[in-house]
């Protein structure tokens, strides 16, 4: 309540003006919505069909989520380790869905809406504006053109798939991953936070020879935890060494 409070009575002339929040929330969702075509190109590739694929951007609409699930069809996976791979990567938005409930305040009536648009960039963007109004103009802005263009380039990716050939050759694939990766890695400011991601990697790439397609983002998701746990011990030990 206190930090709903500290939002709301930012002083004026500590807010962001309204220009610049659309300015920056706009190159963001257009910088971004531009690998949409990438995922276009890549799912047609995998063998899902035009309107698998455009269904994937309007229902699901978490980019890395989606890069997932079309990576491991494409490297043989089952369809059920692919989205069960999809759907741990997008449980990350439900934190922050967590924090932006906090930040937007926004009107029950909206929430479900807005849920759509609760994703890495979106959150990226609100949570760092200095007040409220702010935040919600850079979260509406960058939802919605994110959302419009993304849509936009995956039909175009989608239909352009088969002009474009083996989409393996051009490495399309990487390009979702590699903007979840640069949101992300700002965002890594503790040692345990790193400690989680590093693990997690090593994990996913270590076991990606070894395990199907899929199965290795599955495993990499126990990083946090075991982080955790390990972190615990250590403060407990340093706790009983103080005594």
């Amino acid at each position: 309540m206190a930090e709903q409070t500290a939002l709301a009575d930012v002083p004026a002339h500590g807010a962001k003006p309204d220009g610049a929040v659309v300015r920056d929330a706009l190159g963001v969702g257009i910088a971004v919505g531009l690998s949409g075509f990438a995922f276009g190109v890549t799912s047609a590739g995998s063998g899902l069909t035009l309107w698998q694929t455009c269904a994937l951007s309007l229902l699901v609409f978490t980019g890395a989520s989606q890069f997932a699930l079309v990576g491991a069809l494409a490297a043989g996976g089952s369809p059920l380790t692919a989205a069960a791979g999809a759907f741990f990567l997008g449980v990350r938005n439900a934190f922050y869905g967590l924090r932006l409930s906090q930040v937007l305040a926004l009107p029950r009536a909206v929430r479900p809406f807005a849920a759509q648009w609760v994703i890495d960039e979106t959150a990226a963007v609100a949570l760092a504006q200095p007040g409220r109004r702010s935040a919600r103009i850079g979260f509406v802005v960058t939802g919605l053109s994110l959302y419009v263009l993304w849509n936009l380039t995956t039909l175009l990716g989608a239909l352009g798939a088969e002009a474009i050939g083996d989409t393996d050759a051009w490495g399309l694939d990487a390009a979702g991953p590699a903007v979840f990766l640069a949101l992300l890695a700002p965002m890594l400011k503790t040692g345990v936070e790193r400690a989680v991601a590093g693990v997690a990697v090593l994990l996913g790439l270590g076991l990606l020879p070894m395990l199907p397609a899929g199965v290795p983002v599955l495993v990499a998701a126990l990083a946090a935890p075991a982080v955790l746990w390990a972190e615990g011990r250590r403060r407990g030990s340093e706790r009983r060494g103080d005594r």
